[in-house]
């Protein structure tokens, strides 16, 4: 290993290590999913269980295991908390990230560090690396699956097909059949648009299919077995009827995914959409010689990874923002790559595109800095310290970004966006975790419990959300129980209820002892004690 790539690897080292493992647990599980995904965990690890994944101890099919084998994992390793909980995802990024730079360093040379830097440095990526759920895991594998075919189609390697088919069925483990059905889309408008249907001959090589059964099918077969009904709730309802209807009230209008593209990419979207730009304009001046040279065919080939899932996930009734996260690695490349071929013809930059490149850094800071008062009043907050601190701190990184793209051009485009980068993730580890878990987190909540009794004792809740009902499932480890269900313990428990419900519970409770213990502010939340149910007497 020369001087050169040492320094490569502890550079991407040290950028991973930050921006994907580095407070993990800085705040609590977000959300509906984290916990969720957690306790299944957590319940296939205490059973023993590599196969049904259940929540609360009943089956639990919406998403295959791969995450809750990693989880598993990772929990027997650093133990069952919400930091272990999100170290599958930060895993799979920074495998990702690696590949990525592997890739680019055989098949790309000189473009590898800068590619693996912004795929790595992308909003997008960054966050759903530090996320307790099954989007990374699926984007990882996908991206990884793409580039080793890629890597097949120039090289004819069959080393390099077996692990393309190898990293489907990883995929299809993560989250499903839309790793091959994406898969096999990209490749097929590859195909076309190429006019060489060799290439999809070529690809079903009969020991990759082979391999990804090999890998894929176990637990497929062995779920259906021991769960008769898996077919129906996930294949029909979780994937044909989710992407069909709206089931699950995530309806969005068509053209939801372009800012959540734009916003994933972030702080690299002024390059990716000027990517994107030059490569549809070569496609409509010259047709198909536009794809004529390896390079312009390793452009279209990430041109169409990057639109098949914007476009398919945008035709789907049920979106939510990580369905779209295949894509980003493949925007990414497409920005390196433009760097790349800009490198050599030209050294400096547009003053537009440094201009916007820059204030797009400053936004960046801008945005950490305030994050906090974002959290806390759910709007940005004008006036306020956080927001002062943010406007100045975003100034002096537009104009530090400004000068070095202006008079070094892209030999400084690498340092001028990584650092604001590091600093918006450092800046909101530090100012803005103590907000998000205060208001957002049920751990807190858990810890205030806690603080009362470490034994195990019933808990209820009353008007509730569901991040805080399977957040407390989660950091208690057991059921909660909802009053408006009409689940009330008999025996005594603690109720979670909204604040201003109090003189609601005497409907629930009659003849019962009801005392307050506390009260949970951030979040509007009131905890009781509420005593046994008397035993009548004869």
């Amino acid at each position: 290993m020369n001087m050169r790539t040492r320094t490569d690897v502890l550079l991407l080292v040290a950028c991973c290590g930050f921006l994907f493992f580095y407070g993990l647990g800085a705040f609590g599980l977000l959300g509906a999913d984290e916990p969720r995904y957690a306790q299944v965990a957590r319940e296939m690890l205490d059973r023993r269980d590599w196969v049904t994944p259940t929540l609360q101890g009943k089956p639990w099919l919406e998403k295959p295991p791969l995450y809750y084998w990693q989880a598993m994992l990772s929990f027997s390793v650093f133990g069952v908390n919400d930091r272990a909980a999100r170290m599958p995802a930060a895993f799979d990024a920074a495998l990702m990230i690696a590949f990525v730079y592997l890739f680019l360093r055989r098949f790309r040379p000189g473009s590898e560090i800068d590619g693996a830097l912004i795929a790595a440095g992308c909003a997008g990526t960054i966050g759903f690396a530090r996320a307790a759920a099954t989007d990374m895991p699926l984007a990882a594998m996908f991206a990884i699956a793409m580039l080793a075919w890629y890597a097949w189609y120039e090289s004819r390697a069959r080393a390099y097909l077996a692990a393309f088919y190898v990293f489907v069925a990883l995929g299809t483990l993560a989250k499903g059949p839309v790793a091959p059905f994406l898969a096999g889309v990209i490749l097929l408008i590859f195909a076309a648009l190429k006019r060489d249907w060799r290439i999809l001959l070529r690809t079903l090589w009969i020991p990759g299919i082979l391999l990804f059964l090999v890998v894929a099918m176990p637990w497929y077969v062995a779920v259906q077995l021991r769960n008769p009904e898996f077919f129906r709730t996930f294949i029909l309802e979780h994937n044909l009827a989710r992407f069909g209807q709206d089931l699950y009230h995530h309806r969005q209008p068509f053209w939801f995914y372009l800012p959540v593209l734009l916003l994933s990419l972030m702080p690299w979207t002024v390059w990716a959409v000027a990517a994107i730009a030059e490569r549809l304009r070569l496609v409509w001046s010259e047709g198909k010689n536009a794809f004529s040279s390896d390079e312009d065919s390793w452009q279209l080939f990430l041109l169409i990874w990057l639109l098949v899932p914007v476009l398919f996930f945008s035709a789907s009734h049920s979106k939510l923002p990580g369905y779209i996260l295949p894509a980003i690695p493949a925007g990414a490349l497409l920005v390196s790559d433009y760097l790349a071929v800009r490198k050599e013809r030209e050294s400096k930059i547009s003053p537009w595109l440094a201009g916007l490149h820059a204030a797009l850094c400053g936004g960046v800071v801008f945005g950490a800095l305030s994050a906090p008062g974002i959290v806390l009043n759910h709007r940005l907050a004008w006036g306020t310290g956080s927001y002062l601190a943010g406007a100045v701190a975003s100034v002096v990184a537009f104009g530090i970004a400004g000068v070095l793209l202006s008079r070094t051009g892209l030999r400084w485009l690498r340092f001028a966006t990584m650092v604001p980068i590091v600093v918006g993730v450092g800046a909101i580890l530090r100012l803005a975790s103590p907000m998000v878990d205060a208001t957002l987190s049920a751990r807190p909540i858990a810890e205030t419990i806690q603080s009362f009794s470490q034994e195990a004792v019933p808990i209820a809740v009353y008007h509730a959300n569901r991040v805080q009902e399977y957040g407390l499932e989660f950091y208690l480890n057991h059921g909660v129980q909802r009053y408006e269900l009409g689940q009330v313990p008999q025996e005594g428990h603690v109720l979670i209820a909204a604040r201003n419900t109090a003189g609601q519970l005497s409907g629930f409770l009659p003849a019962r002892k009801v005392s307050r213990l506390t009260t949970v502010p951030a979040q509007k939340l009131d905890v009781y004690w509420v005593a046994p149910t008397p035993i009548a007497h004869p």
